[in-house]
């Protein structure tokens, strides 16, 4: 469970009570607001879980190690980059991810606009929570009591755990595709593929895109070795280097 820069004290904590109820124990709090973040963490129901949560500074360095990043939110006002995936249909999906070896975080927006675009650049789907058009924001704490109870309610009875070597189609994490994005666009910038003001669009995009492709951990190694390749020979080639083109 990752929470976006929460604002209200008492949103973390039902958020936190939620999770203590549907027993999960592992929440990330991205760039939080101090004085909101200290009060939080005295709040009663679930204090060790408020203690042992991970602070992270940013979206990408908190979802670094998961394989399915799923955004929360409405479409209303909202053009999606990103699959859009009924909250009805999260828990198969959670459940297959998890089946495969792969980590998932579910990622909640500030109370204040919810999710950003630059937010979700990081995600794989964004999870629709349906809701009356009159009234489409969420409490923060509802909608992860909400998200949690469906997911909870439809997943599929555990079975044993079973010790089989990691397949060949797991999936990149979070942090794989951030680095090859990384590389990408410096091969952009040496192929002087656009100009200067449209790099922030074209990071933009190419998270968007790497996402959207559910590339394997595999494939995604082999396309940064290519991508770091070219960008070897277009440093080499380019004009000051000593090497005739």
């Amino acid at each position: 469970m990752v929470l976006v820069s929460p604002r209200n004290p008492l949103n973390i904590g039902a958020a936190a009570r939620a999770m203590a109820n549907f027993g999960l124990p592992h929440l990330h709090i991205v760039a939080p607001f101090a004085p909101t973040w200290r009060e939080a963490r005295s709040a009663v129901g679930a204090p060790e879980l408020l203690l042992n949560a991970v602070e992270s500074p940013n979206l990408a360095e908190a979802v670094a190690g998961c394989t399915l990043v799923a955004g929360t939110g409405t479409l209303t006002h909202r053009k999606p980059e990103q699959p859009v995936v009924p909250l009805p249909a999260l828990a198969s999906l959670v459940a297959q991810e998890l089946s495969r070896g792969g980590r998932v975080a579910l990622v909640f927006g500030s109370e204040k606009h919810g999710l950003t675009r630059e937010d979700l650049s990081h995600c794989h789907i964004l999870v629709e929570i349906p809701t009356d058009p009159r009234q489409p924001s969420m409490n923060l704490g509802q909608a992860v009591a909400v998200c949690l109870y469906e997911l909870t309610a439809r997943s599929p009875q555990p079975e044993a755990p079973r010790q089989e070597p990691p397949t060949s189609d797991a999936a990149a994490p979070s942090a794989r595709l951030d680095l090859l994005a990384g590389v990408i666009e410096e091969v952009m910038r040496a192929a002087a593929y656009s100009p200067h003001s449209m790099q922030a669009a074209n990071r933009h995009d190419l998270r968007v895109m790497l996402r959207r492709l559910a590339l394997s951990a595999q494939d995604t190694r082999r396309i940064l070795g290519l991508f770091r390749r070219i960008l070897w020979r277009l440093n080499r080639l380019s004009p000051g280097s000593g090497v005739s083109t």
